[in-house]
């Protein structure tokens, strides 16, 4: 150890030496280009696919999507199809949109919509469940389904080559479905544990709430699943009344794209989906027979073992085909969304998130506008600790009212590129807000027990 330490004193004696001293001041002079009169030649490499001036190509037919046709069959189904350009692989998408979502069901039958989601992958007259879901997986294709307040779809992606086939498959569960009792009682279970599920995914208890606020005593204010009560009860008949009742030609549409052929696709679906109602009327006279009554109300659900306090403030929005349905989604974009493990706050273009974030109100806050056939609701969701909600809550409005009388014109551009669609009457960006009142639905989540409030 003694030699090792004697080499060490030696190195160091011989780098402190003037030739060291000689190095530093080479290693710290700054490096110079040679001056050169004329500026440096590009590399050849990279302009060897380009050009060194810029080209102002017109890039918009790319962005062009392909033009849709529409037929509607003598039996009321309507079949629309977008043909991908022949440059996209050979896959196609077809679904089948029907306007039966929980707002049609009848009073105490909230859930069966859900509920024949489930069954009608269970076996037909021709396919057991089990063969239908080898042939599904044997092509390499993907058939699915969902149901919301408004519609239930069932959907298959599959290659271009096996669209009869999706059409056969789809044909035969919507009307050759067979509901086997052992299937109900077992589908009955996966659903109970799908709402013990999203009971405990709070973002989706509290839009059950709003809805629930915003149109009470309405159908469009029931949840999706139903109460536990009626998943108990539905049954076979139940479930063969529902299509009867709701799966009719005239509330019915097929719509198909990727590599698809329109009269192909029209010639199938006149084939195979044959055996549905004929009753004429369609979803637009059921909701004017029952049309949905927004109501000024609060609720306030109390849990104490729930640690942020999660609030909704609302506003009546637009409908689908409302005009004022594309303001409203540039004053969402203009809202924003933020979350504090995102990081992203007081950087972000929407004041809203700036002020929430600058000054510690919320873990999250998201805007949302969702729309129906003949109403809304616009409006901020957030989660935030109690003590900071009342501030919050003043935050959220002074914003609301900052964006219909203050709004600039870079905000507006800005949330017209992040929409998803482009706004064509920008002149009128704040009609929306002016025209959906002032109502306002609140719903905070703190204790036990919940009461809904005439406002």
């Amino acid at each position: 150890m003694a030699s090792q330490l004697s080499q060490i004193k030696r190195k160091l004696t011989t780098l402190s030496s003037p030739t060291l001293a000689r190095f530093l001041s080479l290693a710290t002079t700054p490096f110079k280009e040679p001056i050169s009169s004329s500026p440096p030649s590009p590399d050849p490499r990279f302009i060897r696919h380009t050009s060194q001036n810029p080209n102002l190509a017109d890039h918009s037919p790319f962005f062009r999507f392909p033009p849709t046709k529409t037929t509607t069959l003598p039996n009321g189904i309507r079949v629309t199809t977008q043909t991908a350009p022949s440059s996209a692989i050979h896959t196609a998408s077809i679904g089948v949109w029907i306007d039966a979502g929980s707002r049609y069901e009848a009073p105490g039958t909230n859930g069966t919509a859900h509920f024949l989601e489930h069954m009608i992958f269970k076996g037909t007259s021709r396919r057991t469940a089990r063969s239908l879901e080898e042939e599904i997986e044997n092509m390499g294709a993907r058939l699915n389904a969902y149901t919301s307040r408004e519609q239930t779809t069932f959907f298959a992606d599959v290659q271009s080559k096996d669209l009869p086939f999706a059409v056969d498959v789809l044909a035969d569960i919507l009307q050759n479905s067979r509901f086997p009792e052992y299937a109900i009682q077992r589908e009955r279970g996966v659903i109970l544990r799908e709402m013990e599920e999203v009971q405990g995914q709070m973002e989706e208890v509290i839009f059950d709430y709003l809805h629930m606020a915003a149109f009470h005593g309405h159908p469009l204010g029931d949840t999706i699943l139903g109460p536990e009560e009626n998943i108990r009860a539905i049954d076979r008949v139940d479930l063969q009344r529902y299509i009867l009742t709701h799966y009719s030609g005239h509330r019915m549409v097929v719509s198909a794209a990727g590599a698809v052929n329109h009269e192909e696709i029209v010639n199938m679906i006149s084939r195979s989906f044959k055996n549905f109602s004929e009753d004429p009327a369609t979803a637009d006279q059921l909701v004017k027979s029952n049309p949905a009554i927004f109501t000024n109300s609060q609720i306030t659900v109390e849990d104490k073992d729930i640690r942020l306090l999660h609030l909704a403030i609302a506003f009546k929005g637009a409908a689908w085909t409302d005009p004022n349905s594309i303001p409203l989604m540039v004053l969402q974009s203009l809202l924003g969304a933020w979350n504090r493990s995102i990081g992203v706050g007081n950087c972000s273009g929407s004041q809203l998130a700036c002020r929430v974030s600058t000054d510690n109100l919320a873990e999250s806050m998201m805007s949302f506008n969702t729309n129906y056939n003949d109403t809304g609701l616009f409006g901020v969701y957030s989660t935030s600790p109690p003590d900071s909600v009342e501030t919050l809550s003043t935050v959220i409005m002074e914003e609301l009212r900052r964006l219909a009388y203050q709004v600039s014109e870079e905000e507006v551009l800005r949330a017209r590129n992040q929409s998803m669609s482009e706004c064509s009457r920008v002149s009128s960006k704040n009609e929306g807000f002016h025209q959906a009142g002032i109502a306002i639905l609140i719903i905070l989540i703190r204790a036990t027990n919940m009461h809904v409030d005439s406002m």
